[in-house]
């Protein structure tokens, strides 16, 4: 009988502080520049803020069942982890494959913003169309700084978790100094006027329904707090799984200040009707507010901080589920192995970065419906590992099954056609591809380890 084969482990090097740094970049990216006029266009300040801060309220139970989860089951694979000897394999697998979609489709997003992101400060890259896509045309220049970006990202993890680390403890506390002056600043020198009316539709039910449709698009925007466990492995020797918990709960809480707060500044400095009719970004609204161009260039270089964090949080989370998935057989194995010298998934980072080059080829047209697929995604992560949890967690049944409830809202939003927001084909196309991909990688592999 031939001996089982042995599996390289992640390198343990990650501590308290970079869990947060990890969970909190993998959340925040430059929607809060690039996606503003969107986000006020449907809600207006009041609608949008209030949308953001009712949503990381009613993720807070799936924070908390999450928190517990990870302390209690340390593994890559996160969500097939967790519902294993729960529910079948066929349903984990379906929970772990839908959240890599709903990590890896963010890499993509942000490949295509970087474009976006360097053309506000050289418009020279606006130049060379090389087709268009929904009416929006592909430039040469941009498409090239993106695929530049996606194989950093994709060298810099090769090389292991703690130049990974680096990155994140970096970016993430540049842009959280940077915020704190832009937005003490909106405040400062803004006028609650600008901010009126608070809600994008008149009268009561407009004012709900202002709310609903940011609150739609909200569990995208706040996705990363679960991430922290795709990365659990990666703790050091010494790290109390305690504060797996804690990173967990304050990446949520922070995330909604920042994004509560950006709404609350750009709103006071410029009437944000027209930030809506001009198409404005947030660096846009601080130059026409104060006259300032360096006031606008530093808010850019914030968000290139936050689209660095931010894909490389997305990148590390999606890597790390297809190694727990490879691990167990059910989708080719070499997924699942680590590199012995580095510690790291190279064969998983490869499949990643080859996904985002391809779906960057779509441009600004991906930028809007991805942030649709995204909140689907993660409300049936979420509500599978919430229904794990009320089965394997007696003490957080309450919490648990609430988190299951909210999961379940969220996917009912996006998929029952008479909800203003639902799904339109470019939504459920996506999701169709997505799905199919898993479906052939789920026929075309044995079924994985004995449970």
């Amino acid at each position: 009988m031939k001996n089982a084969r042995v599996e390289t482990p992640l390198r343990r090097a990650l501590t308290g502080v970079e869990y947060f740094t990890f969970g909190f970049g993998t959340m925040i990216g430059v929607g809060w520049l690039v996606l503003i006029d969107d986000w006020l266009s449907r809600g207006g300040p009041g609608g949008a803020a209030i949308a953001f801060a009712a949503g990381a309220l009613l993720l807070a139970p799936i924070a908390r069942a999450y928190g517990r989860l990870v302390e209690a089951i340390p593994d890559a694979g996160a969500e097939i982890a967790y519902a294993e000897g729960v529910f079948p394999k066929s349903v984990g697998f379906a929970a772990a494959w839908t959240m890599i979609l709903a990590y890896a489709i963010v890499c993509p997003w942000e490949a295509v913003a970087v474009g976006n992101l360097l053309a506000r400060v050289f418009p020279a890259l606006d130049r060379w169309p090389l087709y268009a896509i929904a009416g929006k045309a592909v430039y040469a220049p941009r498409l090239a700084a993106g695929l530049l970006l996606t194989g950093g990202v994709a060298a810099m993890n090769v090389r292991g978790i703690r130049a990974s680390a680096r990155l994140q403890n970096a970016a993430t506390f540049g842009l959280l100094a940077i915020f704190a002056l832009f937005t003490a600043l909106g405040f400062a020198r803004g006028h609650p006027a600008n901010a009126a009316p608070l809600f994008a539709r008149p009268g009561s039910a407009g004012a709900a329904l202002s709310i609903l449709l940011v609150l739609q698009i909200v569990p995208y925007f706040l996705t990363g707090f679960e991430s922290i466990g795709k990365e659990s492995e990666e703790a050091r020797e010494d790290f109390d799984p305690r504060h797996f918990r804690r990173a967990i709960a304050g990446t949520l809480a922070a995330g909604a200040v920042f994004y509560v707060g950006v709404i609350g500044a750009v709103s006071f400095v410029v009437p944000w009707r027209d930030l809506v009719a001009g198409h404005l970004g947030t660096e846009a609204a601080f130059r026409r507010a104060f006259g300032s161009e360096a006031i606008a260039r530093a808010i850019v270089f914030a968000a290139f901080l936050s689209l660095l964090k931010i894909f490389n949080g997305n990148f590390v989370a999606a890597t790390r589920l297809l190694v727990g998935i490879g691990r167990r057989g059910l989708i080719h194995p070499a997924l699942g192995r680590v590199d012995s010298r580095r510690g790291a998934p190279v064969a998983a980072i490869v499949f990643v970065a080859i996904f985002t080059a391809v779906a960057s080829l779509f441009g600004d047209a991906l930028l809007v419906p991805v942030t649709e697929v995204g909140s689907l995604a993660v409300g049936v992560g979420w509500g599978t590992a919430c229904l794990a949890a009320a089965r394997r967690l007696p003490g957080v049944r309450a919490a648990a099954f609430t988190g299951a409830a909210v999961a379940a809202g969220i996917v009912l939003m996006k998929v029952l056609p008479f909800v203003p927001g639902s799904f339109t084909k470019a939504e459920w196309s996506a999701l169709a591809v997505w799905t199919a991909l898993g479906t052939l990688f789920w026929f075309a592999h044995p079924r994985g380890k004995a449970s």
